[in-house]
């Protein structure tokens, strides 16, 4: 039994390690998902400065958390890198800058999926808040770019046994995609009676 006992002791030794590091990757998970969270609310608030300051903030705890997970608990990565892909996303898309490849990201493609998924949201903001301050033509780019990703996004919901969540984001996007197509229509339509109305209001100004 000294055989069982001194490999029972290993065993031990390494679910040690890997509790420790778990508990690791869950603390400080959180703190890469704050950073994203306070980046996107500072892109929101056009405060692009404090945005990068909370993007390399994310992106320094992640680069340590990598070093850490290995094995099974490559899991525990996913959510935080997927909060870092949407953030760094839609500082791009904000700044008119290129998206991020998954390369330039250093992301799993689980992670990297699920995070432009939850890109479309943020746009959808982005789109509301521009039509509120009269930025029609943002509000229209912040669309097409909406549009395109829920278009390239779809087919993967068919690999939603690989990728967890990814079908219920895409049908989320979808729907959100089609509200806000919804809310441009209508402001459209009001914009173009509006215009017609000064028109009228114009000719008969003119008339009399």
């Amino acid at each position: 039994m000294e055989n069982v006992k001194a490999s029972l002791r290993s065993v031990e030794g390494s679910l040690q390690d890997m509790a420790a590091r778990r508990e690791k990757l869950i603390k400080e998970s959180r703190d890469v998902i704050a950073s994203c969270s306070r980046c996107i609310i500072n892109l929101h608030n056009d405060k692009p400065a404090e945005a990068v300051t909370e993007l390399s903030t994310a992106r320094r705890i992640l680069g340590g958390l990598k070093k850490t997970a290995s094995g099974q608990l490559l899991r525990y990565l996913v959510p935080p890198e997927a909060e870092f892909v949407e953030a760094s996303v839609v500082y791009a898309l904000i700044r008119d800058r290129p998206v991020p490849s998954i390369s330039t990201l250093n992301s799993s493609p689980e992670a990297y999926v699920l995070g432009l998924l939850d890109v479309v949201g943020e746009l959808k903001r982005e789109v509301l808040d521009s039509m509120m301050k009269g930025k029609a033509t943002v509000a229209r780019k912040h669309f097409a770019e909406m549009e395109e990703l829920y278009s390239a996004l779809s087919p993967f919901a068919s690999y939603d046994h690989l990728v967890n969540g990814a079908r219920h984001k895409i049908d989320v996007a979808r729907m959100i995609v089609e509200d806000t197509r919804g809310v441009l229509t209508e402001e459209t339509s009001r914009e173009k009676l509006v215009s017609s109305m000064e028109r009228l209001q114009k000719r008969l100004g003119s008339s009399g």
